[in-house]
């Protein structure tokens, strides 16, 4: 508070001014502060939600075996494990036969999954589920598909991705009848599957059990679109990646080195 007779003293003025200049000093040092900590509150909450983002895709499957059959050879998180563990590139791909945009990302990458496989530079795994069904006019094609596809792998996994681009060559539209299972079982037939075994468990339904199991600990990870695509542990949400013409390989290429 200033005291009578300020006015009339210089030395009190400039007094004044001086304590005036030192406190908007401190105000204008503390909001830069303020606005640093705020900053850095944001960049970690970024970070961290980049690094949620990008964590590997680790699902658990709890099935009991009582309800159906476990397909054999399976990743610990339910996926056909395609190539050499250890391959220098992982790969895991999380697809729905009836979902339209995993058979865009399959025609566009199928050649270069099979390719890298081929070559020994990638694995890559199948989580082959099943959430469509509503798409099928009632046939649950979604469920039988994905039942199909543990068939097939189980029965020779090598024959595995040309089955899942002939599966995808035929994809039904959605909301249309599916596919019967005479049609599952001449398109695994088309590509070598000739065994009456695996006929069979088409019609059965074989792993249709596992598969909504399987599902259930997909999407427990947070998954809630496919494909969801993974590149040694990093989700890849890049839609030129994803859906262009060979776009992957770069991805794959660069994961190698």
């Amino acid at each position: 508070m200033s005291k009578p007779g300020d006015r009339k003293n210089p030395l009190a003025k400039a007094q004044q001014a001086d304590r005036n200049r030192k406190i908007l000093i401190q105000v204008g040092v503390g909001v830069v502060l303020v606005g640093l900590i705020a900053a850095i509150g944001i960049g970690l909450a970024m970070r961290k939600s980049d690094d949620k983002n990008t964590s590997s895709f680790a699902p658990v499957v709890t099935h009991d075996a009582s309800t159906g059959a476990t397909p054999p050879n399976l990743t610990e998180g339910g996926a056909i494990r395609i190539g050499k563990s250890d391959a220098k590139v992982r790969v895991q791909v999380v697809a729905d036969l009836q979902c339209p945009a995993c058979q865009m990302f399959e025609s566009n990458n199928s050649a270069v999954l099979e390719d890298e496989v081929k070559n020994g530079t990638a694995v890559v795994e199948y989580n082959i589920i099943s959430f469509l069904d509503r798409a099928s006019s009632g046939n649950q094609f979604s469920t039988r598909a994905a039942s199909a596809a543990y068939v097939v792998a189980s029965a020779d996994p090598s024959k595995f991705q040309a089955w899942l681009s002939a599966m995808y060559s035929a994809q039904p539209k959605e909301g249309g009848n599916g596919m019967t299972d005479d049609q599952l079982i001449q398109i695994a037939a088309s590509v070598g599957y000739t065994d009456p075994a695996v006929a069979q468990g088409i019609k059965d339904q074989k792993y249709a059990a596992f598969v909504k199991d399987e599902t259930k600990g997909v999407f427990d990870t947070g998954i809630k679109s496919t494909p969801s695509v993974y590149v040694n542990g990093k989700q890849i949400s890049d839609q030129q990646s994803l859906m262009s013409p060979n776009g992957l390989k770069p991805v794959i290429e660069a994961a190698a080195k």
